[in-house]
């Protein structure tokens, strides 16, 4: 199934690494979520999918039919079910996601602001922009160095531009 570039998306990111076995589950109910999907009745052309074992990812072509206020809240309490059926936290904005190497990891805003500090964490850094509200967006400005960031906003007086 194609997707517009233009589709909107929405991404959670997970408060620690899923298991291969979470990520299974976790996939099929995104597939069952995705296919019943509607707004205001109307069948909504969305696809879920579970990336580097860590961040939901929804999105929903609106060129078939737009998603709405209830639709969303729909996906809102999918959402926190996923967040009450496998004990993590997907909704906490402050969790803040980076590379080390080819692997991805998490921190809250306090333990991030410590890795600055400490050097582990630098402009170059790869960091995620989980903000991003499009297809096109998820491609191209998701992963990006940490001074092209929105990151950078928050820790701008911790860090050398």
């Amino acid at each position: 199934m194609q997707f517009s570039e233009n589709s909107r998306v929405w991404v959670y990111q997970a408060d620690r690494e899923l298991s291969e076995r979470e990520v299974q589950l976790i996939q099929n109910e995104l597939d069952s979520f995705a296919t019943g999907w509607t707004a205001h009745n109307n069948q909504l052309k969305a696809k879920g999918e579970v990336r580097y074992n860590r961040f939901l990812i929804l999105t929903v072509d609106e060129s078939q039919a737009g998603a709405s206020g209830c639709s969303i809240d729909k996906s809102v309490r999918f959402i926190k079910d996923m967040q009450q059926q496998f004990n993590i936290s997907l909704l906490d904005r402050f969790n803040l996601a980076y590379r080390e190497g080819s692997e991805v990891l998490s921190a809250p805003r306090h333990v991030f602001e410590n890795l600055i500090k400490q050097g582990s964490i630098n402009t170059d850094t790869i960091v995620f922009n989980n903000m991003v509200q499009n297809l096109s967006e998820l491609q191209t400005k998701w992963e990006v160095p940490f001074k092209d960031s929105w990151h950078i906003q928050l820790f701008r007086d911790l860090i050398n531009v």
